[in-house]
């Protein structure tokens, strides 16, 4: 009786021992298995939430004003100058900002491409246009902000008090919004009604006024250019407006 339960229990023992590295084998394998699944599941995760390139989101919130909208006086500070008061007519710039929002950690480069129509009847000096200057005037310009964090951020573009005076108030607006490797992540333009009624949010942005050559060539009854092309629209932070609010807007690339 001894002996078989001594069997026995050898019997169990050794079964036990040889069964066990087995187990402990399927359940390291399984272990293993289950990590390089896990990797591959959150490499792909990463790619699927990008931090920059074409697929992270970007939307424009808030589009410019237009028109005496966009019109403000210069901040005003404080300081002491040589000359004071050269000119005595009150002044104003013309402001064009926009809100927009990004939801990547961090996005590497967002630049923006502004397109601006100034329509010469408004202008505040040259209202009887002995000059003979076009219907409207076109102005365009790029900012590339860097190192965009997630969250809500301003941009914005001015033009000199002159050009307002001269030229007139801005009555249509485009703005294309591209990442550093020139992907259009997100555009649309505005206009104040009247003769570019139809400039308003095109069904895509090569239908845009600033891309369509039959309106930017397009000509008056006398065959003069009714649009003509200008220089100087500039980012705020070359001017006086870089003091106003600067906590709203990101680094600009130099």
């Amino acid at each position: 009786m001894k002996k078989l339960m001594i069997l026995t229990v050898a019997a169990l023992t050794v079964a036990a021992v040889t069964a066990a590295p087995v187990t402990t084998g399927r359940r390291s394998a399984g272990t293993r298995m289950s990590a390089g699944r896990a990797a591959k599941a959150a490499a792909a995760a990463d790619e699927e939430a990008p931090t920059s390139g074409k697929d992270a989101k970007v939307t424009i919130d808030m589009f410019p004003r237009l028109n005496k909208q966009a019109t403000f006086g210069a901040p005003s500070i404080n300081g002491a100058t040589y000359v004071s008061g050269a000119y005595t007519r009150p002044r104003k710039w013309i402001v064009l900002e926009t809100k927009y929002s990004t939801y990547a950690d961090f996005q590497n480069q967002l630049t923006f491409t502004w397109h601006v129509l100034l329509d010469t009847k408004t202008s505040t000096l040259n209202r009887s246009n002995k000059e003979g200057i076009p219907p409207y005037s076109y102005f365009t310009t790029t900012v590339t902000y860097q190192n965009i964090p997630d969250g809500s951020h301003a941009a914005s573009v001015v033009l000199p008090p002159s050009y307002l005076e001269r030229y007139g108030e801005p009555c249509a607006v485009g703005i294309v919004i591209t990442n550093d490797k020139g992907e259009v992540l997100a555009g649309d333009c505005e206009s104040s009604g009247g003769e570019v009624k139809d400039f308003a949010h095109p069904k895509s942005l090569e239908d845009a006024f600033w891309n369509n050559q039959k309106i930017m060539n397009a000509t008056t009854k006398g065959g003069e250019p009714m649009i003509e092309r200008r220089q100087g629209l500039m980012d705020r932070s070359k001017t006086i407006w870089a003091l106003v609010n600067p906590n709203d807007y990101e680094a600009v690339m130099q």
